[in-house]
């Protein structure tokens, strides 16, 4: 054997693939000795075959002949390495990667070798090796159609008489007669593959759902008849049960978050959601394949496993022990399935649902779900212990067929009357009464259920979010059906043949009872609305939160107030009042400089939330806020960092019921705010007598000394400088200025120190009567440049820290002087914001503006530091 390897040989020929093949069925045990020898051979032979197919069909007409396959099958049996496996995986999958020959991939694929290599016991110990045998497993999958899929599988024909009439019936060819007396009995690509399903590498996990997928898609109808029969519809089961494990460690950690938060938690929340999500979406793709076993199956266990025994009862208000999912995580797992999972089945059983109260998902018994048994072309599905509720004494059913034949109707729960509290009125609790994450969990389950295009119009009305224009559109088709009008007429006069307008010209459940469903429609809207008018009204929630609310309420509002009662409008007038009083303290508060630029962006972006299609762009944005600014020090109620978040959130929460006056009173949203242009510098101003521009004091730069105060100051410690002190309002900005005086320039100095104005707080020193404290804020807020702010997963910043200057002048007129100046300038640079701002808090059906005193309030405590004082 060994003298041939002296012969010269083209490594790329018809010799050498002979050689090859020679010399491995001379092995006929596989050790230390000849390993080396078999895997080169082995690789070797697949580069050879790859080559020819692209090149000299004779090298796989060669492979054919010698029955190569067989061979490696042999190999593998007297091998017992796992180096051998691995590279006997590797030459398997090479070639079915790249043979391109449509009889080259027919011989691979219709060979009994390949079903004894799927199901050959490798040792799955070995993880390189179980992920080159799924990998092997899924190239064979991606080369599957309806004539390749039955060369993997074994079939027997079932019986013949009654079903080749039943089908002759029916229609059929006789093609398609015999497809269907074909029953798969064996299909080990696929059998092998699930059983990897649920596995700890979530490539692996990828590359089963990958396989799956390419078999789904094939549409074989005996291959989909016997995915969906038992054991293989464990795997949907399976599936279903897998996902909720992933939803009670995301609950785990959002819970953990809540307690504790920090960039870490926060990061496995978002790598959770993502996980979540990307399942759901394979289950829409299976859904996609089309097969209607497969897809009421899904169904059923979503329905059976998750939502009825999980999802539901979390939702109850009172806390209950055995409860393993949190409320907030619900409602998003709830509407990640309506939106990803778009199963119109699923989406009216889940919205009839919410008519229930939450005890009746809690199963006495263990839910028990089998596999479906397809008869001839009947879909049945057979399920044990369906959880039923008792309402008002009536014995409803709560998981309705799911066949196309009897759809989910609320009228069919409605009717029977619920005197519990439901888990729609829940939703309208965390509202009113919840957190911010249950607010926004629970604003973004309605808006869910709005978007949602699998869900009927009657569904939408039951809730009482469905939105006016179509509500009109319904009350219009009730008045024509009640004058008798044909449905070509009624079509005619509303203009539209909608789906919708199908359930209104139906007469199910709104032509019940005449107008009487209109009442508990309009009734159902007005609790909405009674809770969105609520969550303005509340302080504890955030201002984004806030929009999300009143991008629902705008949704289900005509534009018009007049479908807001004299409860609503007093409630939002008395609210819009005190917002802009706490606007006009703003005015005069900590941050009046950044007050009308920080308007004018939290306009622009309210306006962008409110005109958007939908409020959040991801869901797993209800997490985010979970992630507070973090910073290593814990800052004092007093802090001006403190105070421009108060200022921020006083702005977007105006901007909102600004805008949402506009919007009732039927008028387009302008892009900017109504706000007055800057004022020109008055020539007898301070600003104007130092020289100065609108563009403000600059370092280094010269100015006037006009009415500047003389002081000393020391920034270090021993080191006291002499300034001349200035304090200059310009417009709605302000400044303190310390400036050298010039030698050879009398009357005029260098601005060496520029302080904001704002919130500087002056105030004479009781014990020394010369001396001026002054408290100096940072000239911005970080978090108004999100780029230079924290993000997302990043370590702990440095809180931003006020200082404290200690000026003292040369005698107590001078210091008093000086306190007068900044108070004076400190008055006039608020007037000039509240000026700026009064077409805004005067505009048409606005109410009256409150008057306020023109003179600054009393300073407040400041944050303590270290003072540079003399």
């Amino acid at each position: 054997m060994w003298s041939s390897f002296w012969r010269p040989r083209d490594r790329f020929s018809l010799d050498e693939l002979r050689y090859l093949i020679d010399q491995l069925q001379k092995v006929q045990i596989v050790n230390n000795v000849n390993k080396n020898f078999v895997i080169e051979a082995l690789r070797s032979i697949s580069e050879l075959i790859t080559y020819g197919d692209q090149h000299d069909s004779n090298y796989f007409d060669f492979f054919m002949e010698r029955q190569v396959m067989g061979e490696f099958v042999r190999i593998l049996k007297v091998s017992g390495t796992v180096s051998i496996s691995l590279q006997l995986l590797q030459t398997m999958s090479i070639m079915i990667q790249n043979l391109k020959s449509e009889r080259a991939i027919y011989y691979m694929i219709n060979n009994e070798h390949i079903n004894i290599l799927i199901t050959y016991s490798f040792d799955f110990r070995n993880e390189e090796l179980l992920s080159h045998y799924i990998s092997f497993l899924r190239l064979i999958s991606g080369k599957l159609d309806k004539n390749t899929i039955s060369l993997l599988v074994k079939t027997q024909n079932v019986a013949l008489t009654s079903s080749f009439e039943y089908y002759l019936l029916m229609g059929s060819t006789e093609t398609e007669i015999l497809g269907h007396l074909e029953e798969v009995v064996s299909f080990p690509l696929y059998v092998e593959a699930i059983r990897f399903a649920s596995n700890e590498d979530s490539m692996i996990r990828t590359a089963v759902r990958a396989l799956t997928l390419n078999v789904y898609h094939v549409g074989d109808e005996s291959v989909n008849r016997f995915v969906v029969k038992a054991p293989q519809a464990d795997y949907f089961s399976n599936l279903i049960t897998f996902f909720q494990k992933q939803c009670i460690y995301l609950n785990g950690l959002v819970s953990e978050t809540l307690k504790n938060p920090n960039s870490h938690t926060t990061t496995a929340i978002v790598n959770a959601v993502d996980e979540i999500e990307d399942n759901l979406y394979y289950i829409s793709d299976v859904i996609s394949a089309g097969i209607a076993d497969v897809g009421r199956l899904i169904t059923d266990n979503i329905l059976q496993l998750l939502i009825f025994p999980l999802l539901l009862p979390s939702l109850q208000l009172d806390a209950v022990n055995d409860i393993q999912i949190g409320a907030s995580t619900s409602l998003y797992l709830l509407c990640c399935i309506l939106r990803i999972v778009k199963i119109k089945d699923l989406a009216n059983t889940i919205a009839a649902s919410l008519f229930c109260p939450p005890e009746a998902f809690v199963s006495d018994s263990e839910t028990t779900l089998k596999g479906y048994v397809p008869d001839h072309g009947h879909e049945t599905q057979q399920t044990e212990n369906k959880n039923v509720i008792e309402v008002d004494g009536c014995s409803n059913n709560i998981m309705p067929s799911l066949s196309s034949s009897s759809p989910v109707h609320p009228e069919d729960i409605i009717s029977k009357g619920v005197s519990r509290l439901t888990l729609r009125d829940a939703l309208l609790s965390y509202i009113t009464a919840g957190d911010d994450l249950q607010v926004l969990s629970s604003l973004s389950m309605l808006t869910t259920l709005l978007q949602t295009k699998e869900l009927d119009a009657t569904m939408l009305d039951a809730l009482g979010i469905l939105p006016q224009r179509k509500q009109n559109k319904k009350l219009l088709l009730v008045i024509l059906k009640l004058n008798q009008f044909s449905s070509s007429q009624q079509q005619a006069l509303v203009g539209e043949d909608s789906r919708e307008d199908q359930f209104f010209l139906s007469g199910r459940g709104f032509i019940r009872d005449g107008f009487s469903c209109e009442l508990d429609g309009y009734l159902q809207n007005l609790k909405v609305l009674d809770a969105l008018v609520t969550l303005f009204c509340r302080s504890n929630i955030s201002p984004e939160t806030l929009w999300d609310g009143g991008w629902l309420l705008r949704q289900l509002l005509l534009y018009s107030e007049a479908e807001f009662n004299n409860q609503h409008l007093e409630l939002l007038r008395d609210l819009y009042k005190n917002c802009t009083s706490a606007l006009l303290e703003e005015a005069r508060g900590t941050w009046p400089d950044l007050l009308v630029t920080v308007l004018c962006d939290e306009w622009k972006r309210c306006k962008r939330a409110m005109e958007a299609p939908s409020p959040r762009k991801e869901l797993k944005c209800m997490f985010l806020p979970l992630d507070k600014p973090s910073f290593d020090d814990v800052l004092p109620s007093e802090s001006s960092f403190v105070a421009g978040e108060r200022m921020c959130k006083v702005v977007k929460v105006f901007v909102l019921l600004h805008q949402l006056q506009i919007f009732s009173l039927g008028r387009a949203l302008p892009e900017q705010p109504p706000t007055c242009p800057p004022s020109k510098i008055p020539e007898n101003s301070r600003a104007g007598n130092a020289g100065l521009d609108v563009s403000g004091p600059k370092l280094g730069s010269e100015l006037r000394l006009v009415d500047a105060v003389p002081c000393r100051i020391a920034f270090e410690r021993g080191k006291v400088r002499c300034f001349y002190f200035l304090a200059i309002s310009v417009g709605a900005s302000g400044w303190i200025l310390l400036a050298e005086e010039l030698p050879l320039k009398k009357h005029y100095g260098i601005i060496c120190v520029v302080a904001p104005l704002a919130k500087s707080d002056p105030a004479i020193d009781q014990k020394y009567s010369r001396w001026l404290h002054l408290q100096i804020r940072p000239s911005t807020l970080p978090f108004l440049d999100p780029a230079k702010f924290i993000t997302h997963g990043k370590a702990k910043t440095k809180a931003p820290v006020d200082g404290r200057w200690t000026l003292a002048f040369m005698d107590d007129e001078s210091c008093k002087s000086a306190l007068s100046m900044t108070l004076e300038e400190i008055d006039l640079q608020s007037n000039e914001v509240e000026k700026r701002l009064k077409p805004l808090l005067n505009h048409e059906g606005a109410i009256d503006v409150p008057d306020t005193s023109t003179h600054p309030p009393e300073a407040s405590s400041s944050t303590a530091t270290p003072s540079n004082s003399l």
